[in-house]
């Protein structure tokens, strides 16, 4: 069978070519995050912001069986007013594919998408989690086994507290994914600044997590790097509000019986019903926020690529240090 190809736009593949700042763009945002036309009014805003910090804003989606990184104006319309695309994990983008289906493509499904292509920057809104009660639903995430999987760097806004956070962080964890908060030793709850619970790691520049970025990867790690960005302070809902707001939310899909995949979907639209809007408007706050930062990542990961040898790659190798001798350990 020939290999998984990738359509990519001109603009993708024109940056990808020269070793240029790309960020990944989820699509569940638009077919499944808000209303047309707020679904397209914010995508067309999150890939200004990323073109604003000097980086090629890739929105990765799944259209007539044929992966997609990065979207026309006339098909990133198309998608946000789709009518029969699905919510694609990544364990389900080869039967979509067969089927020669469109889909807005996760967290995970995204992940695996980018990194098919080249592109390790990723940013998005929040990731998937542990969910309340996992004990003895076994709901956890996919975006998190990829996360221990792929590597990718993902901006988020943590996660949101409809999830265990805890939890969360435990799973992480054992995944062996890095956990960095972006100026701040807490780590954000999506809706608010804190969670209450401290993340692994603090640094405060694009440039050092550029850094991190390319240390763990010359280390072989194979897996992701979640970088959690706070939602602007202007923007923030207050805990006590949006716990309010959540816990009435996730009475009201227990009673209704809805699990699964579906879960995360009404809670978001039962949580802007009930917040009256607050919280779509701190969503999209966040997500232009959470853009801004990948980009500037993009630009800073990109620089120190092509400082690394002329060639935009880094050398499979690394050194240590002994007694002031610089010994190299290949990595297989």
């Amino acid at each position: 069978m020939a290999p998984i190809q990738i359509r990519l736009n001109r603009e993708v593949e024109d940056a990808l070519k020269a070793g240029g700042p790309v960020v990944a763009l989820e699509s569940t945002i638009i077919t499944h995050g808000m209303p047309f036309p707020a679904n397209l009014e914010t995508a067309q805003a999150v890939e200004s912001v990323v073109r604003e910090n000097g980086a090629v804003p890739a929105t990765i989606a799944l259209i007539d069986g044929e992966l997609r990184a990065g979207l026309d104006a006339a098909e990133l319309e198309a998608l946000a007013q789709s009518k029969d695309a699905v919510k694609a994990s990544g364990r389900d983008l080869a039967a979509v594919m067969v089927r020669k289906g469109t889909a807005g493509t996760t967290v995970s499904a995204t992940m695996r998408i980018a990194a098919l292509a080249g592109i390790p920057i990723f940013a998005t809104g929040g990731v998937g989690g542990v969910h309340r009660g996992a004990e003895q639903t076994f709901d956890i995430s996919a975006d998190l086994t990829e996360l221990g999987q792929t590597g990718t760097t993902v901006i988020c806004a943590g996660v949101k507290s409809i999830l265990d956070i805890s939890k969360t962080l435990e799973y992480l964890e054992t995944q062996r994914v890095p956990v960095i908060a972006y100026r701040t030793e807490d780590f954000p709850a999506f809706f608010t600044r804190k969670s209450g619970l401290k993340a692994d790691h603090r640094l405060d520049s694009a440039e050092d997590i550029a850094k991190a970025m390319a240390l763990h990867e010359a280390m072989g790690s194979q897996t992701g790097i979640l970088v959690a960005n706070p939602v602007p302070e202007a923007d923030a809902l207050t805990d006590a509000f949006i716990t309010g707001t959540i816990n009435d939310a996730v009475a009201e899909a227990d009673a209704k019986g809805i699990a699964r995949k579906e879960v995360t979907p009404f809670l978001l639209a039962r949580i802007n019903e009930l917040s009256k809007g607050e919280s779509l408007r701190a969503n999209i706050a966040l997500i232009k926020n959470n853009a801004a930062l990948a980009a500037q990542i993009a630009v800073a990961y990109s620089a120190l690529k092509k400082g690394s040898n002329g060639n935009g790659r880094f050398e499979g190798s690394a050194r240590f240090i002994l007694n002031r001798e610089e010994i190299p350990i290949r990595s297989a």
